[in-house]
């Protein structure tokens, strides 16, 4: 029953749909407001899940008690659904989900936008609560870690970089949405890492040189884990399929689909 915004076909050209999985706090709609209609325009089937307990997808456990599994079995729940195994593309904690997705499910390709990094949050956990570290104690930011992130300051912050305009900002952060405690504090910060050496699907990692979240070493690290070489969007910040210039984030993912699945 998980909640999916499903748009466009599959083509000639492109067979192989795209499912795109949100980070923390987001839902589908982070997807919906660009990506979905730029890759339906451009012949691909584009579908954006909302994991349990986000947007219109049910949870039978309240959302503390979801764990990182819970939302790759989510994945995997809306891929084994449709006729061809997708393209996995996830963002920030989406990320770290697809990645945990890929080391025990086939799939065509996989993209990392800004994804926390397969050795764990724990330095960017440190970075932000330090950052803001009078939020951090005025909130209840490890039980309900939405009252930290949606705090006036933080989700500029942390999501965006300072140049974004406050519309995009203000819009984007009054949608958030409650994540799980014990995939944010346990499972991203040490008990269920991801493993590299288990993924042999081709991987394109993304990373925000004004990232709130990851430094650009850590998205080095990433795309070396991974084999891989990262690609880098100047004067952009975490959320890139919703900052100005997002176009670019997209181009180069349709690029380097086109290369990968051709």
């Amino acid at each position: 029953m998980l909640e999916v915004i499903d748009k466009g076909g599959p083509t000639a050209t492109h067979i192989t749909p795209l499912l795109f999985v949100h980070g923390a706090f987001h839902g589908a709609w982070c997807w919906d407001d660009h990506f979905l209609d730029y890759f339906a325009d451009r012949g691909y089937r584009a579908l954006a899940l909302n994991l349990r307990g986000h947007g219109g997808s049910p949870s039978a456990v309240p959302i503390n008690a979801c764990g990182v599994f819970d939302y790759v079995q989510d994945v995997h729940t809306v891929a084994a659904e449709l006729p061809v195994p997708p393209v996995v593309i996830g963002h920030s904690m989406g990320g770290f989900v697809v990645q945990k997705y890929l080391a025990v499910h086939d799939a065509p390709a996989g993209v990392l936008v800004a994804s926390a990094p397969p050795t764990g949050i724990a330095p960017a956990t440190v970075r932000v609560a330090w950052r803001h570290r009078r939020q951090s104690v005025r909130t209840r930011s490890f039980s309900r870690p939405l009252d930290f992130f949606a705090a006036p300051g933080v989700s500029r912050a942390t999501f965006y970089h300072s140049a974004t305009p406050e519309e995009i900002v203000t819009a984007c952060t009054s949608r958030l949405g409650a994540e799980s405690a014990r995939v944010l504090y346990r499972d991203l910060l040490y008990r269920h890492l991801a493993r590299p050496k288990r993924v042999t699907t081709p991987v394109l990692v993304l990373g925000a040189e004004l990232d709130g979240f990851f430094t650009p070493r850590e998205v080095a690290a990433t795309a070396r884990a991974y084999r891989t070489e990262p690609v880098m969007f100047p004067d952009m910040g975490h959320n890139m399929m919703l900052e100005r210039g997002w176009e670019s984030v997209a181009d180069r993912i349709d690029q380097w689909l086109a290369a990968t699945l051709s």
